[in-house]
């Protein structure tokens, strides 16, 4: 399944419209689990054009990786 949102906005501007589709995804039409998600996004200066992402050394970043949300303790023990 793909959701696209267009228009440039601002990294707030998009969380919020994740969420929103996010929700309208689980309340419309009762999707209540994914197995992963991709997220594509081209980072801008705010006048459309595009900048690159770099780290402390200066190297461009293509790619940010996560496991997952942080699972405490309570969650393994089902507290």
């Amino acid at each position: 399944m793909q959701i696209q949102i267009k228009g440039e906005m601002t990294i707030g501007e998009l969380r919020q419209e994740i969420f929103e589709k996010l929700n309208e995804l689980e309340n419309d039409h009762a999707v209540r689990h994914s197995r992963y998600a991709t997220l594509y996004l081209t980072p801008t200066n705010g006048f459309g054009d595009e900048v690159y992402v770099r780290n402390a050394a200066g190297r461009k970043i293509e790619k940010l990786c996560s496991e997952g949300p942080y699972r405490s303790a309570a969650d393994d023990f089902n507290l």
